[in-house]
């Protein structure tokens, strides 16, 4: 520890000295002054303490116990309940000897003392041994503020590839399938409105708009002969295509972090129903996790009101009859309230992110 700070650095750090006699205040500044210190400060007035360290950068207080109107438990009691002074080193000066003084002072926060009359030698040893715990105490801390902030760029970093890789999993399942990037990000954000609606923290609605486009990851694992068939699926290939939500949470489990969590419950049950009566569990009710019965809605609204090669467009009217006839059987009824509240936002992101025409993607694709 001796070797870990120069001469140099300890005399430059800011000394308080904060006595109500200024004869005392004095012998020490010359002390102090006559090794080298050159920042050393002092106040008789304890109650200019809290100002002045307010606009001065101090190290180390000097501080007397025994002062009128302040005295230097109420100095040392101010300093711990303060935020940026509770590490703050303080060397009690006392001409009191007695246990009970250095108890109750070493209780408040007081981390040496110094007995009156002083003996030079024994001030400034121990005011260089306190300086350089203080150098040491806000060397960590630097390191530490640095280490937190990489840490914090690395999960920053972390977060951004997870969600890259849930973007790309997802184009990967629209590639699979009828659906376009514009419907995951409308379902996406009519999850995230309807969540609003229903008092969600801003933290978990962009978990869960991240989350949503996952829904139909599993049909990565759908044979393209069912997947792409323009008919009906017979009952066979409808068996077959029911996989798909285990097969994306096959994809999306164990993970440890909360975003894909979450997906995973969103890929395993978005096709469960309120009654029972969906598939592949069977869940009823609040069985079903409630973020995953929002995107079911918003999933389906999207669905119906949107133009696809097999089927026309609902109209939004068409749509939301279907809604309502389905609250409490496909649909929980209060996702169904919550939904209908905020569909004129919902109606903003439809139009915002409306598909073109398919007759006017032939013609150009032609």
């Amino acid at each position: 520890m001796d070797n870990k700070f120069n001469d140099n650095q300890i005399k430059q750090t800011g000394i308080l000295i904060v006595d109500d006699q200024p004869a005392n205040v004095k012998l020490l500044e010359r002390l102090l002054a006559g090794k080298g210190y050159s920042q050393v400060h002092g106040l008789t007035d304890p109650t200019q303490v809290e100002s002045y360290l307010q606009q001065h950068e101090i190290d180390l207080i000097l501080l007397d116990i025994r002062m009128p109107v302040m005295d230097g438990f109420a100095v040392i009691n101010m300093l711990r309940n303060h935020k940026e002074w509770t590490e703050l080193p303080v060397i009690v000066l006392t001409a009191q000897t007695d246990t009970e003084t250095r108890h109750r002072a070493l209780e408040t926060g007081a981390n040496d003392f110094l007995t009156k009359p002083y003996d030079h030698l024994e001030v400034l040893l121990r005011v260089s041994n306190a300086l350089k715990m203080r150098l040491m105490f806000k060397e960590l801390k630097s390191f530490n503020s640095v280490l937190a902030q990489k840490v914090k760029e690395r999960t920053q970093e972390l977060e951004e590839t997870i969600i890259e890789i849930i973007r790309r999993l997802g184009h990967a399942a629209e590639y699979r399938d009828n659906e376009t990037g514009l419907h995951v990000i409308r379902m996406s954000l009519y999850s995230a409105e309807i969540a609003r609606q229903m008092g969600f923290p801003e933290d978990k609605i962009d978990l869960l708009q991240k989350a949503a486009p996952m829904h139909d990851l599993g049909k990565i694992g759908i044979p393209d002969n069912i997947l792409l068939k323009p008919g009906k699926l017979d009952d066979q290939e409808f068996f077959t295509m029911k996989s798909h939500p285990e097969i994306g949470a096959e994809i999306l489990k164990d993970s440890p972090h909360a975003l894909m969590q979450l997906a995973e419950k969103i890929a395993l049950q978005h096709h469960e129903k309120w009654d029972g009566s969906g598939y592949p569990g069977g869940l009823k009710g609040e069985e079903i996790n409630l973020e995953v019965r929002i995107v079911s809605l918003a999933d389906v609204f999207d669905a119906l009101t949107t133009e696809r090669p097999y089927k026309k467009a609902w109209s939004v009217e068409e749509a939301l009859e279907l809604i309502q006839r389905e609250s409490g059987k496909h649909f929980d009824p209060q996702v169904v309230e919550h939904f209908l509240a905020c569909l004129p936002r919902l109606l903003e992101i439809k139009d915002q992110y409306a598909e073109a025409p398919l007759q006017e993607e032939r013609v150009n694709q032609d």
